[in-house]
């Protein structure tokens, strides 16, 4: 079974949208592809609307194993990841997840 870090990320007050989205996509991916076991990493930045949302974004890191997210966050490498994120995060709420894929229906003929 795959799991998953699901974080959800308020950036910081103080910094911009675009230099959120600068530290955040383009300086961030290095850190998190060096913490070992991390198989895949996706970035859902909220969409800007004139409704401020909770979150600035959403990230998801997969791993095999919930043991592998343990080993991940317990290296060297996630304590650099966690001083680079004092940069631009203001909170991180965080938890693991698998997924289930929901099938769409097939029609009842009436």
């Amino acid at each position: 079974m795959t799991v998953k870090v699901v974080a959800l990320i308020k950036s910081k007050d103080a910094i911009s949208r675009d230099e959120f989205l600068n530290f955040w996509q383009v300086e961030h991916p290095a850190f998190v592809w060096e913490m070992p076991g991390v198989v895949q990493y996706v970035q859902s930045p909220a969409i800007e609307h004139r409704k401020g949302w909770p979150y600035s974004g959403m990230a998801e890191l997969y791993f095999d194993t919930v043991a592998d997210v343990a080993t991940a966050f317990r290296s060297p490498a996630a304590d650099a990841l966690r001083e680079h994120e004092h940069h631009f995060i203001e909170d991180i709420q965080w938890f693991l997840a698998s997924e289930t894929p929901v099938p769409q229906p097939v029609p009842v003929e009436k």
